[in-house]
């Protein structure tokens, strides 16, 4: 299971959407479609895909759904099922994408591995037993660290 801002998408050249107040989230979302693959993530989802089903969990809002399946295949990523926010939900990452593991595991599918760059989101992924990689590969600003904790919106 792979997030994808941070982890496959870089995000660098949008950030600077989220250090204004308020925060341009469409402008945030808006630029996406432009984003560099990191190639260590795109790497480890191309990899994993010669063993496993590879699924996509992203704290992105369902209206860049269009986006995101361009982006994923203009980068030739493996095909796989996305898990997103619905366009309203304002929780937390950590909140949101733990519930979705949850699920999955409680329907009888085995969650391999997790491959996130949220801090939060990997701890709580871990307190919950599943295993998970950190994505460290990307920079990431404060005011991305602290919209995702805080606005629940990536």
């Amino acid at each position: 299971m792979f997030d994808l801002d941070g982890t496959l998408a870089d995000t660098a050249h949008r950030q600077r959407f989220l250090e204004r107040t308020p925060r341009d989230w469409d402008g945030f979302f808006g630029a996406a479609p432009d984003d560099p693959p990191l190639p260590e993530g795109v790497r480890m989802a191309r990899e994993s895909a010669a063993e496993c089903e590879v699924v996509y969990l992203t704290g992105r809002p369902e209206r860049c759904r269009r986006d995101t399946l361009d982006w994923l295949a203009a980068q030739d990523l493996p095909e796989g099922r996305i898990w997103m926010r619905r366009d309203h939900d304002r929780r937390p990452a950590r909140v949101t994408k733990l519930e979705i593991l949850k699920r999955l595991a409680a329907g009888g599918r085995e969650v391999r591995m997790l491959v996130d760059d949220d801090e939060l989101v990997c701890v709580a992924a871990e307190q919950a037993g599943f295993t998970v990689v950190r994505a460290r590969w990307a920079a990431t600003s404060a005011a991305l660290r602290d919209a995702q904790e805080r606005d629940g919106r990536t």
